[in-house]
């Protein structure tokens, strides 16, 4: 009997294949992730089929798994944990023109409706009926597969890896935060936090043109990646109030010239009011991090100073220009990518615990 084929009252058919059940990490109770199979939908015309091979770890997704909650947001029912990642087409739908299968590319996570005055107006990011990966109750896409809109997938440069595409997430923010701040050769830069999304703008921010950048945290050890990516300055600071008013004397120092842009990467009452001192009267403090929802912070002061407060929230139309920056090799984000971890429920267990711990992990990806 040939290869592939069954023998049935003397008639040969062929086999059919037999498709792979789709599994996805699912995220079902307060620190359980459970492995378990996940249903896609069927694809649309203008939709592709991906298999995903990189997932990065968000620290929304770690505040999912420890409280369930992250904002506004409750998980009520399980749900499939991740957004950043990137794949290889699977299947096209029938009005797909610039994709095929077998294209690596960076996925954008987030669906906004294309009709209410936001989207309309080019600012999607803020649309009241987005539908973001891992955001409940839509689903992530921390599995073998998942089915997303085509034009939401950007095919990756050759010399571009697959880590790199799941990279354009984070790197996303800061690249958003830095056009919100009209951030250029002629603007200085501080940002507060050397966290994940401190340290893509610090690329970010370097990328864009700025020509100081003065970043400050608590941890030598981040302050010293911060360095390394390209960071003039660091600045050490602590926890207390009390010391606000020499940790920007000693970030004015840092900076020699005057701040023209704060990013407060970080979003709590003594970092708020740490940029809102700092920056030069007329400056623009962005506020990146949202650690907490209500603040007290100096605004009079700051106000009589001109300082303008602008919001960043995730971004819009970015991952062409993270491509880019990222062929070009203007910006690099390999070195943040300090862990990687496989697609077992162990794994997923251990990566998650490591990304929580802080420490030496900066980005945790899953390699699938």
């Amino acid at each position: 009997m040939g290869k592939g084929g069954q023998s049935c009252n003397g008639v040969v058919r062929e086999a059919k294949p037999v498709e792979q059940q789709n599994m996805a990490a699912w995220l079902v109770d307060v620190n359980t992730i459970k492995i378990l199979p996940f249903k896609l939908p069927s694809i649309g015309p203008h939709d592709v089929r991906i298999r995903i091979k990189a997932v990065g770890i968000c620290g929304s997704d770690v505040h999912y798994l420890k409280t369930m909650k992250c904002a506004d947001f409750e998980v009520k029912e399980p749900m499939v944990i991740g957004h950043e990642c990137a794949g290889i087409v699977d299947k096209v739908g029938s009005e797909v023109k610039h994709l095929v299968p077998g294209d690596r590319v960076a996925v954008e996570p987030g669906i906004s409706c294309a009709r209410c005055r936001q989207c309309k107006g080019g600012r999607y990011n803020l649309c009241p009926d987005m539908k973001f990966f891992a955001t409940p109750p839509v689903h992530g896409s921390l599995a073998n597969q998942i089915v997303h809109p085509a034009d939401l997938c950007f095919k990756l440069p050759e010399n571009v890896s697959l880590e790199e595409g799941a990279m354009c997430e984070p790197l996303s923010v800061g690249v958003h935060a830095c056009r919100r701040a009209n951030v250029g050769p002629e603007t200085t830069v501080l940002i507060i936090g050397a966290g994940p999304i401190g340290l893509v703008s610090v690329l970010a921010a370097r990328a864009f043109g700025a020509p100081r950048i003065v970043i400050v945290d608590m941890d030598d050890k981040r302050l010293a990646m911060a360095k390394s990516l390209g960071a003039d300055e660091t600045v050490k600071v602590s926890t207390k109030m009390e010391d606000l008013d020499d940790e920007v004397a000693e970030i004015k120092k840092a900076m020699i010239s005057e701040v023209d842009v704060t990013f407060d990467c970080v979003g709590f009452n003594k970092t708020m009011s740490t940029g809102l001192n700092a920056t030069r009267p007329g400056g623009k403090v962005c506020l990146v991090g949202m650690g907490h929802g209500v603040m007290t912070v100096p605004l009079t002061p700051a106000a009589a100073r001109e300082v303008d407060v602008v919001g960043v929230f995730r971004y819009q139309n970015t991952w062409p220009l993270c491509l880019e920056f990222l062929r070009s090799g203007k910006i690099d984000v390999k070195p943040l990518i300090t862990h990687r971890f496989g697609f077992t429920e162990k794994e997923v267990e251990e990566a998650f615990a490591t990304s929580a711990r802080g420490g030496n992990a900066i980005k945790v990806m899953f390699k699938l």
